[in-house]
């Protein structure tokens, strides 16, 4: 490498192409979150920045900077906020019983 080479940082929110995507990705929070209760407040975070942020703030009924803090690092949004992300994202969440 040399000294003129620059790198960007990796950012997930440049990989979400996709709904399926997207979902993919919320899933792989929701095993996380087990051991991370701030994997899929986190992850929705990341998918928002993926997509136009005014327009899903607008389709969650929030103002962008609400949404943007609610889904921040320090937020701690409401199971409320969560599902109305996630619907206005066009997914929802789904129970199946567990493989014993």
């Amino acid at each position: 490498m040399t000294s003129s080479e620059k790198y960007k940082p990796f950012d997930a929110a440049d990989y979400l192409e996709t709904l399926d995507d997207v979902a993919a990705f919320l899933e792989a929070a929701l095993e996380d979150s087990a051991e991370d209760p701030s994997a899929v407040p986190h992850a929705l975070g990341i998918i928002a920045r993926s997509q136009n942020m005014s327009e899903l703030a607008r389709r969650v009924g929030m103002s962008r900077d609400g949404l943007y803090k609610a889904l921040s690092a320090d937020g701690n949004p409401t199971w409320s906020t969560i599902l109305k992300v996630t619907n206005a994202l066009g997914l929802r969440f789904e129970l199946h019983p567990a493989a014993s």
